[in-house]
């Protein structure tokens, strides 16, 4: 588990912002990942909520040896099994069932769970998990949510996600109990529609900026 632990750690802090993105083809998703890891933002967030997911996972594995793909949106360890089978580098929950966790424990995959009441962060350390992602973010409570868990869950790191966008990701890095957050924004749909992968590198790039900022 600590290996784990640490193999998802290191994919998390080498980037401030992870890009999470639905993908409607497996060729737009290897051109997407080019742009993004073009652009500094090496690790993506591939969710599984397109009939292309798998497919677009596995060619991002094959053809982006620059990139780091994880899969989101992982709620059955049906999914984890298919997600890591696919070539998936971490597997992303929005939650934590039993039959997940155990998915995970039986996978070579990292897990990045979801939790968020003081009882779910009390079962994910007992668990072993140290990093976690925290969604919705803003619906549940968004940066002074985060804050006041600091101080009691000191051990906790949190990937926020959902509702994180240019106008509060700041608040959220600036954060002691922050990772990196999880975001859309750097793949918008219209300049995907418009094949606009220079101008998504540019956006990939003003996020892994926000590293120093």
């Amino acid at each position: 588990m600590a290996q784990k632990v640490d193999a998802l750690r290191a994919i998390l802090s080498a980037q401030p912002v992870i890009p999470v993105v639905a993908v409607e083809s497996a060729a737009s998703a290897v051109a997407l990942a080019r742009a993004l890891a073009a652009g500094g933002l090496r690790a993506i967030e591939i969710t599984l909520r397109t009939p292309a997911a798998l497919d677009a996972i596995a060619a991002v594995a094959n053809d982006v040896p620059e990139a780091i793909c994880g899969a989101g949106t992982i709620l059955t360890p049906a999914q984890f099994e298919a997600a890591e089978d696919a070539g998936a580098q971490f597997i992303v929950s929005p939650g934590a069932t039993v039959e997940v966790l155990d998915a995970a424990k039986a996978g070579d995959a990292p897990l990045l769970p979801g939790a968020a009441t003081p009882s779910e962060l009390m079962a994910m350390i007992e668990e072993g998990y140290e990093v976690l992602k925290f969604f919705p973010a803003e619906q549940l409570g968004g940066v002074a949510y985060l804050k006041a868990l600091a101080p009691v869950f000191q051990s906790l790191k949190f990937c926020p996600t959902g509702g994180v966008s240019p106008a509060n990701v700041k608040q959220y890095l600036g954060l002691p109990n922050v990772i990196c957050v999880g975001g859309s924004w750097v793949a918008p749909k219209d300049l995907l529609d418009a094949g606009d992968y220079a101008g998504i590198t540019a956006l990939a790039a003003d996020a892994f900026a926000l590293r120093n900022a």
